[in-house]
Order: C-alpha cells, then sequence, then structure tokens
C-alpha cells in the first residue's frame, strides 16, 4: 500500500468529522448563504441518504440472500437494545419534563438507533464478517420500524398521529436506502454476473465512500448543535450520555460471541443520521444533538480501531 493511501486510510475519519464540522460553520458564519438553507439541507440530508443506500448496495452486492443467517449473537444484541429501550421508556413515561428526562431521552435513542449502513464496511476492513453486519441491520431495521411507534406516545404525549402513520413515516425513511439496494443488488447477482463481479471488484472503495457520507453526517450533526439553543450543562450532560451510550454498545457487543469485531460493530456503530431525524421530529427536539455527539465518537473510535489493524498488527 503506498504511504499516500495509507495516510489516507488513517486519517479520513477524523478529517471528514473537522470538514462537516467546518463546512457548517462556514455556512453559519456567512450570512450571504443563509437565503439558501432549504435548498443546502436537503442537499446534504438526501445526499447523506443516497450515500447510505450506495454503502448499502456495495455490501449486498458481496451477499447472496443465503449469506443472511441468524446466529445467537443476533437475538442477544436485540435482546440488549430493545430491553433497554424498553425499560427507559418506561421509566421516562413517568417523569416530568425536565433535564433528566431529556438526558434519558438521549440515552434511550442511543440504545435503540438501528445499525449504520457503514458498519460492514468497517467490519470487512477490521477482518469481521460482513454477512452477519448486514443480517442484524435488516433484524434492528425492522424492529425499530414497528417499537419505536410504541413508544412515541409515551414519551412524547403531544404526539397525535396514530401508530400506523408513525410506522408509515418511519418506514418511509428507512425501507428505500434498505429494501432497494439489496434488491438491486441481488438482481444484478442473479442475471449480470460479470457485471456483478466488476462491482465486488470496486466495492473496495466503498470506505471512501463513507467519507463522504460521514461528512455530510457531520454538517447536520452541527446543525443540530448550534441549533438546539442548549447551556453548557446541557451540553455536558448530553456528551456524557452519548459517550456512555457509545462505549457501552460497543462493549457489550464484543462480548456477545467468539467473533468480537462483528457484534461490536453492528451494536456500537450507529446509523446516526436517523437518530437525529427521529429526536427532532418525534421526541424532545435537543435529544437530536445526542445523534451528532453520538457520530463523533463511534467514528473516532473506529478510526482507533483501524489504526491499530494497520499498524499494530502487522496487517
Amino acid at each position: 500500500m503506498s504511504r499516500t493511501r495509507q495516510l489516507l486510510n488513517d486519517w479520513m475519519l477524523p478529517g471528514a468529522i473537522v470538514l462537516g464540522i467546518s463546512l457548517y460553520l462556514v455556512y453559519y458564519f456567512t450570512p450571504g448563504l443563509h437565503s439558501h438553507e432549504r435548498i443546502l439541507h436537503l442537499l446534504v440530508s438526501e445526499g447523506q441518504r443516497v450515500v447510505i443506500a450506495t454503502l448499502l448496495f456495495f455490501q449486498f452486492v458481496k451477499i447472496s440472500p443465503h449469506d443472511l443467517r441468524f446466529t445467537r449473537w443476533h437475538f442477544l444484541a436485540l435482546a440488549f437494545q430493545v430491553g433497554l429501550f424498553l425499560g427507559l421508556s418506561a421509566i421516562i413515561s413517568f417523569m416530568p419534563v425536565g433535564d433528566i428526562r431529556m438526558l434519558l431521552e438521549c440515552a434511550m435513542l442511543c440504545l435503540i438507533c438501528p445499525t449504520a449502513s457503514a458498519a460492514g464496511v468497517i467490519t470487512e476492513k477490521l477482518g469481521g464478517n460482513l454477512a452477519g453486519t448486514v443480517t442484524y441491520l435488516v433484524l434492528i431495521n425492522l424492529a425499530g420500524t414497528f417499537l419505536i411507534p410504541l413508544v412515541i406516545p409515551l414519551v412524547n404525549p403531544s404526539a397525535t398521529m396514530g401508530f400506523w402513520a408513525y410506522v408509515g413515516h418511519i418506514a418511509l425513511k428507512v425501507f428505500p436506502v434498505l429494501v432497494l439496494p439489496g434488491l438491486l443488488a441481488w438482481t444484478i447477482r442473479y442475471t449480470t454476473h460479470r457485471l456483478q463481479r466488476g462491482l465486488m471488484r470496486w466495492s473496495s472503495n466503498s470506505f471512501y465512500i463513507w467519507g463522504v457520507g460521514l461528512t455530510l453526517a457531520m454538517i447536520l450533526a452541527t446543525r443540530a448543535l448550534m441549533e438546539s439553543g442548549l447551556g453548557a450543562a446541557a451540553i455536558a450532560g448530553i456528551v456524557l450520555v452519548s459517550v456512555f451510550c457509545c462505549f457501552l454498545q460497543f462493549f457489550t457487543g464484543r462480548r456477545l460471541g467468539a467473533d468480537k469485531i462483528t457484534p461490536g460493530q453492528a451494536l456500537g456503530q450507529k446509523n446516526t443520521g436517523f437518530l437525529i431525524w427521529l429526536g427532532y421530529n418525534y421526541m424532545t427536539p435537543v435529544t437530536s444533538v445526542a445523534g451528532g455527539l453520538y457520530a463523533i465518537w463511534q467514528n473516532l473510535f473506529n478510526s482507533w480501531e483501524l489504526y491499530r489493524k494497520q499498524h499494530l498488527s502487522g496487517s
């Protein structure tokens, strides 16, 4: 591997974090750009969805439907996420409005948030099992689509829509970037083998596509923080909650099976764009800040993991 490529691999994730934050701050402190806010936000949010779909497409290209098999750790991880989510939801439903309730909502969202589309990319680079990660990604997205609508009225009494309306809203957010890439990839797999082989060779560039996605995610995360209106104490509380949730899920995942990498990434690496959207639209809006902060912690951890894999293991 060339020195330039090695440096790019080592520093791409931290660089994308800094770039995304910097781009939003340039926008924020340039009043002349504010008149284009709606267009710019649409480009960033939809651009991130395109990146997510593209990453999943390349992962589905490399595996067949027969590779998506459930194992013991899938159900342990699901029980962990769902159990903590429902437990925190029950506690929150009896709590008065205030900072403690807001922080518990942040934790609840961090814990139920589905696996990130890039989790498979990082899992492969660390030597884990791609099919296992994608299987859990599908499983937790299905679970979240039906569980979250059950809980929204409990933690947000002002919610006015019914259960199936919430299911529809969340499904429209999740399934176009989950189901369509899989259908397209598997159609190619079983109809155009030469194209599939070419796509499999090119899929090694998925890591760099994720760099673009992370930059866009950090723009949205910085926007959520800057528009939250939170004071220093509240931000510090969300920082602590998001760090703890990130550590807890990576730590727990790595202890669910003999293969530590795959369940660790599947449980710890989150679709933070979805987390931000969910918090802003259906919970206390400032909880969306937790998604932005979680994105920073998980990608700093991923950067450390990749650096250790490349340099300390000699691989």
